[in-house]
């Protein structure tokens, strides 16, 4: 039988790290924490649904979240803000399981739809649609530095050497940077007409994964001018969130704190770097595979009780006005009405 839990506790949440941990399930993404980080740093309420065998050994769960707000209407994600996450089973039957109670909660809850984001499509004749269109892109690293930069192209090492020529410097932390990796973040959020999300979002990744995770901000100078912020378990070293400032450019920041994030992925004896979702084709999918990325499909399964799965998506044309309007905003503006447009965005 399927528990749904609302707002799950500590108690319940470190139970269920516990079992998959111990099932070797305990994916980044997988992570029960994420429902903390993203109900109080967006205010997104978070659900549980669990499957339990009679002697309560953990058969599967799905974690999901509701995204709630005034211009897009109401969703329920697997999860907002990660590339992937959706259900985790050992069987068809518990999957397919899981996924009914998770209609049946939609429909309680009134949502347009329900969005799982998985890797690998689920059978269930409820998700009907689906998006097929982006891949992650995996770098698999070699076992040392060296290595490293013997299989990076000959571009990218040149781009890496020009970094080194400027008066650039890495500094890596916690809490303490969170104020400078936030305001690179924020004027590059504001570049790309993108409304930014609340700094408490960071700093909650940092208190709930505390040594998983970790800031890299790179300074020219004095000046941060690039910044990253870094999770890694269970081999995987990924990058929610990285931004460089435009003004920057020709220092090649961006492509030197890459090599540095790998370097850094390396000695914390990562075996693979995510480098998150892109489009085959587009600007970020070509920096993702100069560095020797490779795409992992990622499929997106879809409830759709009404509307367009496409109506928040910022590639829609609908929005291309809006953006070039974000875009001349000063970033303090983004900063002060970016967070609530955001936390209702899927």
């Amino acid at each position: 039988m399927i528990e749904v839990f609302e707002k799950p506790d500590a108690a319940c949440c470190q139970r269920l790290r516990n079992d998959l941990t111990s099932l070797g399930h305990l994916l980044v993404e997988h992570d029960p924490r994420w429902l903390t980080v993203l109900n109080a740093g967006l205010g997104q309420r978070p659900y549980l649904l669990l499957d339990r065998s009679s002697d309560g050994n953990l058969c599967g769960y799905l974690p999901l979240a509701l995204v709630s707000g005034r211009l897009f209407g109401r969703f329920l994600v697997s999860l907002p803000y990660l590339n992937h996450c959706g259900v985790v089973s050992n069987n068809v039957k518990t999957s397919m399981a899981l996924i009914d109670a998770a209609v049946k909660l939609a429909d309680r809850l009134d949502v347009q739809y329900l969005e799982l984001r998985h890797l690998n499509p689920v059978p269930s004749d409820q998700l009907v649609v689906q998006r097929d269109d982006k891949s992650l892109m995996i770098l698999d690293l070699p076992s040392g530095k060296k290595d490293l930069w013997s299989v990076i192209g000959s571009k990218v090492r040149n781009q890496i050497r020009k970094g080194q020529k400027n008066d650039l410097s890495i500094i890596w932390g916690g809490q303490e940077l969170i104020g400078e990796f936030y305001n690179v973040f924020a004027i590059n959020m504001r570049d790309l007409g993108t409304p930014v999300y609340p700094r408490r979002l960071f700093s909650l990744m940092m208190m709930q994964f505390k040594q998983a995770a970790e800031i890299a901000v790179v300074r020219y100078g004095d000046r941060p001018v690039a910044g990253a912020l870094l999770i890694t378990m269970g081999g995987t070293t990924q990058v929610p969130s990285a931004s460089s400032l435009r003004s920057y450019a020709a220092t090649c920041a961006n492509m030197w704190m890459y090599h540095q994030l790998l370097c850094r992925a390396i000695d914390r004896g990562s075996r693979r770097f995510d480098f998150g979702r892109s489009s085959e084709g587009s600007g970020t999918y070509r920096f993702k595979e100069q560095w020797g990325a490779k795409p992992l499909a990622t499929v997106w399964q879809y409830y759709v009780r009404r509307g367009d799965i496409n109506i928040a998506r910022p590639n829609s044309p609908k929005f291309k006005r809006r953006i070039a309007f974000w875009q001349r905003l000063p970033v303090w503006m983004t900063r002060l009405i970016g967070p609530p447009i955001i936390r209702g965005i899927p």
